[in-house]
């Protein structure tokens, strides 16, 4: 499903932040990223995402190499991908519920085939009462949570979540990880960027680990 074969990528003319990364992710798996602030985690997270593309070497998603495929056609590919965000990236204009259900909306679906789904994850991520507040007025736990039901709701083939737990407390952050297990089990491949040792330690998943730019296999 992903594969980066020797990828390095710059900002500008700035030295690497990412140098010679390689890594599989096969259909199903499911790893966490961790390393320090500055080794390059968001970044990778970004190429995946095809926010970016990379200074040098090969990306692979979907049996797609990404520096081949055309601007019109990475809406299509992006629809396979969920995303957290560390800074959420909810919409002001749109209520708690209506930012959880725009990925459905985007693909036409009609609100009477999603809206039970929709008020189920709320509920899971604990925002059921909060449906219809708009994000100024929640707490940046709650962002948080919006965001992660947001990037799950229509069940993407690929997750990426940079720090979805760094919002919320020990006993959330264990209910969102069963959350992102249950949607490993239906067969998301789950990448994870994070650095909560204590949710890696408990889900006893392998670990890819930046440093300086360079990526090893810490488990």
């Amino acid at each position: 499903m992903v594969r980066l074969d020797n990828v390095g990528l710059r900002y500008g003319h700035g030295p690497e932040v990412l140098k010679d990364v390689s890594f599989r992710l096969e259909p199903g798996e499911f790893r966490f990223l961790t390393g320090p602030s500055g080794a390059g985690k968001s970044s990778l997270l970004r190429l995946l995402f095809l926010a970016l593309r990379p200074t040098r070497g090969l990306i692979n998603l979907f049996g797609q190499d990404v520096t081949a495929v055309k601007r019109r056609d990475l809406p299509s590919l992006r629809r396979r991908i969920g995303v957290v965000f560390q800074d959420f990236r909810l919409l002001d204009h749109l209520t708690t519920y209506d930012n959880v259900a725009l990925p459905l909306r985007i693909v036409g679906a009609r609100e009477s085939a999603y809206r039970s789904d929709v008020m189920e994850l709320l509920s899971w991520v604990g925002l059921a009462d909060q449906a219809r507040a708009y994000p100024p007025v929640l707490s940046g736990g709650e962002k948080q949570r919006a965001a992660i039901a947001r990037a799950v709701i229509a069940k993407p083939e690929l997750l990426l979540a940079d720090e979805p737990t760094g919002n919320v407390d020990p006993a959330l952050a264990n209910r969102l990880l069963r959350l992102f297990v249950e949607l490993n089990r239906l067969g998301t491949t789950v990448l994870i960027a994070t650095h909560d040792t204590h949710l890696i330690q408990q889900s006893r998943l392998p670990v890819f680990r930046l440093e300086r730019g360079e990526l090893r296999v810490a488990a």
